[in-house]
Formats: structure tokens, sequence, C-alpha cells
């Protein structure tokens, strides 16, 4: 048995404290991502992996061998992955994956065919840690199930920490995934909110890099059955049915309300002297002695 694997029982609070941050939870944390430069990634491998942010970490072939990428995601507790490398049959190689009970689930084998870097578009940038807008154009990522899952990495990638609100200063930067004729085109642009003659401003888009053409080369997927397993939720954080709620496509909420059939004659009315209720002996003496009138001859 491994010694990452071992049961160790805490001797101190922090070590318990440790080992109490690492066991599943209801919600669980922001995933992390380690990224890897392989021992013969080029230069092209490398100013990519520099923009996206590089942790390095020395490992050969993840598709061969996972135990190394396995033992380093546990120890560094991150879910995600990004590995570099280039050799001859397969050059500029990026491999995208994720965990899941720190046992590779998804990995996706991606070739750089072209690649600008940052440094190359000489515009003005976001600060570092904006959260992005991700739009995804192309049938390919709904009807093709490996686009599909890649879809699903990238976004679990770059989707970054779960915020309650959002203002609108703060949409100012977009990731834009394109598949089409078997490539993946990656594209960064910065939001520029532009003066207009209503309240909505005007938005333009202002490429700052980085940009990437891809293509999709050996895939390791997950059985259906092992990805359920990865999309299941407690219990606890499933939303309760309540009765007699439905709800639209806007999100509106519409109650039913049940009631029972109600007396009209206990009605509250308004207290005026016309609707004023008398006894029903009253009402019969007050017309006997009320005479029918009498029609005028002419």
């Amino acid at each position: 048995m491994e010694a990452l694997d071992r049961v160790v029982k805490p001797k101190t609070k922090r070590a318990k404290r440790f080992l109490e941050k690492r066991e599943p939870k209801l919600t669980e944390n922001t995933k992390n991502a380690i990224l890897i430069k392989g021992g013969n990634a080029n230069l092209t491998v490398t100013e990519t992996l520099k923009d996206i942010v590089s942790i390095l970490k020395n490992i050969t072939r993840p598709f061969e061998d996972q135990t190394s990428l396995e033992f380093f995601s546990k120890k560094s507790d991150c879910s995600l992955f990004l590995f570099g490398s280039h050799n001859k049959k397969r050059p500029n190689n990026l491999i995208i994956g994720r965990m899941f009970d720190y046992h590779v689930l998804d990995m996706i084998e991606l070739g750089i065919e072209k690649f600008v870097s940052l440094k190359d578009i000489k515009n003005s940038k976001c600060p570092e840690g904006t959260k992005p807008m991700l739009i995804f154009a192309g049938d390919t990522f709904d009807l093709n199930e490996e686009y599909r899952r890649l879809k699903s990495l990238l976004i679990d990638f770059f989707r970054g920490p779960t915020v309650p609100t959002i203002r609108l200063a703060g949409l100012e930067y977009v990731l834009h995934f394109t598949a089409m004729d078997g490539k993946i085109y990656m594209r960064s642009y910065k939001v520029l909110l532009k003066k207009s003659r209503c309240k909505i401003p005007r938005i333009e888009l202002e490429e700052m890099g980085p940009s990437l053409d891809l293509v999709m080369r050996r895939t390791h997927l997950a059985s259906e059955d092992l990805y359920k397993l990865s999309l299941k939720q407690p219990k606890a954080l499933k939303p309760k049915k309540k009765k007699n709620i439905s709800h639209d496509v806007f999100g509106t909420s519409y109650g039913r309300i049940h009631m029972q059939k109600q007396d009209l004659s206990k009605l509250q009315t308004r207290k005026m002297k016309g609707l004023k209720k008398r006894p029903a002996a009253k009402m019969t003496e007050e017309d006997e002695e009320i005479s029918p009138k009498k029609l005028k001859s002419v």
C-alpha cells in the first residue's frame, strides 16, 4: 500500500484539520488545476503553459502510465491537470484531463497547430483572476461524444470559482471555442463597453491572446456508469420538491391554492344602510302594510 493511501490517525490538531479538509464535503472546494511540463516540451508548448500559469512537475507519458499523475494530483489536491510535451511522433502536444476520487476520469490529447502568445498581441489585458465568459460555437460540441466531453472539460478548467452575484463591469473577459472542420479554435477577447445613445452600452471585442488552433488526437474517456457516478450529487444538496408550485420557461413561480366552497351569505360586505340585513318576520309585516298604488283614470 502506498504512503498516501494508508489511513493514518492524526496525532496533532493541525494534522486533524488537514485531514478534515481532504474529506468529502456536500459542497466541494473550488477545483484546482496542476499544469505539467514534460521533460521534452519545446518552446511553443512551454509558452502555452506559461500563458495559462504553469506549475512544473516531471511526468513522462500520462496515456501509458497514470500512477505518477494520480500521485501528484492527490499530493497537491488538484482535480484538473494540463500536461505539455513535444516529440517527433506527436509535436506540440497538450493533454487536458480531470480526476475523480484521485483517479483519471477523462483525458484528451490535443495538438497545437498554431499559437499566438499574450506578448505577441499588443493590446490591453484583463487583470489576473478575472472570471471568463465561455462561448462554444459549432454543432460538433453537441453531436460528437468526444467533443461533448471536451466541452465539459474546458468548462471545468476555465469556469473559476462560483460567485453569488455579477456586476456589469466585471464581465470583461471572453473565451471563445469554435469546433469546425475537425479543429478547435480558441480565442480570447477583452470586452470593451463603449458609449451609446441609450442606457445599454455598446459592446466591442478586442483580441488579447492567447490564440490557439488545436486538433484532437487521442482520448481516454470514462465509461457511462463511471461518468454518471461522478455526476451524482448528495441527497442533502438536492432541492426539496414543493407541492402545487410550478415554473415557466422564464423562471417565474406559480402557486396553486386549494380552497373550500364559500358561503356567499356569510360574505362580509361594505356597511351601508341599503345592504343592512333585517329579520324575516319584520320584512313580511312591512310588506302587508304597504298598499298597492291606484292607477289614475284618464
